[in-house]
């Protein structure tokens, strides 16, 4: 098989490709988003086959959504791709094994699809048995974010479909494990992980690749603004996040104790604010790629400290 013997060439075990599709590094981070949502709802962890079943689900949800981004991408990729070359690896957490596999040639379409179906299958089922509206809200997701690929060289306002997609997990999460949630902890909760995903992913990624998509012609937030532009508004997006993590004290179902105020602080600053203002200090590309590490670890430091907060 020529995928097989490329990726052969280029010394990638097979399942690191497969991984790499559905961006696996960045996929384990992300499970803290949904686990860290429905403790704040409960207070407590859930019992022990609710947890099995939604941390397999959630881990099939990324799997199958990051996937189909490169499917629907696949062409887009392949623009920054040169001819008989692979192409440049940044420093960020989606590029561990190897970034774009499908656009390479590494694996096949239909190998991409086969795997991402497994996934979406898997997601789908086990959302439904946490509840049917876990089901809808994947589906949603799923399209959206084929919305979001579709719109690369229309709008930069797909960067508001992202958080859109992002927030997906986290909500579906509370609705498996509390039906009828309050609203004003799902209006918190959607908010803050928005903004986190606007400041602290999307945007920083886009103006990595700034250059790239301005010859590409791709219609993203960092090209319509300009690089300074897009560090105003990651910036603005980063502080509203902190803001609301804070607000989530008072509304969260689980009372969380008062470290978590302190913990919500101290996250903020060194997960998203201090990266973010050496990004404003000098708006380099490498600066922003850090602010998106960075900010990728701000979810799983916040499930520690919601944890720690229940022991203080």
């Amino acid at each position: 098989m020529k995928t097989a013997l490329l990726s052969k060439q280029a010394g990638i075990p097979r399942l690191n490709l497969f991984l790499a599709l559905s961006r696996t590094p960045h996929l384990l981070l992300d499970l803290a988003t949904p686990g860290l949502a429905a403790l704040l709802c409960l207070g407590a962890f859930p019992p022990a086959g609710v947890l099995a079943l939604g941390l397999t689900t959630a881990f099939a949800g990324y799997a199958a959504v990051y996937a189909l981004n490169d499917i629907i991408d696949y062409r887009a990729d392949q623009e920054t791709i040169q001819p008989n070359t692979l192409p440049e690896a940044k420093p960020d957490l989606d590029s561990v094994f190897v970034r774009h596999p499908l656009a390479q040639g590494l694996l096949s379409y239909r190998e991409a699809i086969f795997w991402t179906a497994t996934w979406a299958s898997t997601a789908l089922a086990g959302a439904f048995l946490l509840n049917p509206a876990c089901s809808v809200i994947f589906l949603l997701a799923s399209l959206m974010e084929v919305i979001y690929c579709g719109l690369l060289k229309i709008t930069w306002l797909r960067s508001v479909i992202s958080g859109f997609v992002k927030t997906s997990g986290p909500i579906a999460a509370v609705f498996a494990v509390n039906p009828d949630p309050p609203l004003p902890f799902l209006a918190i909760l959607f908010l803050w992980l928005f903004f986190w995903e606007i400041g602290g992913q999307n945007v920083p990624n886009d103006l990595s690749d700034l250059e790239t998509d301005r010859k590409m012609e791709a219609r993203t937030l960092p090209v319509r603004f300009g690089a300074r532009g897009a560090v105003l508004i990651i910036f603005g997006s980063l502080s509203i996040a902190v803001a609301m993590s804070l607000a989530l004290f008072f509304v969260s179902p689980g009372r969380p104790g008062w470290l978590f105020a302190a913990g919500a602080l101290f996250s903020g600053f060194y997960f998203l604010l201090l990266p973010c203002y050496r990004l404003c200090r000098t708006g380099a590309a490498d600066e922003a790629c850090h602010l998106f590490n960075r900010a990728s670890y701000y979810p799983l430091s916040m499930l520690l400290v919601t944890i720690l907060s229940w022991a203080a």
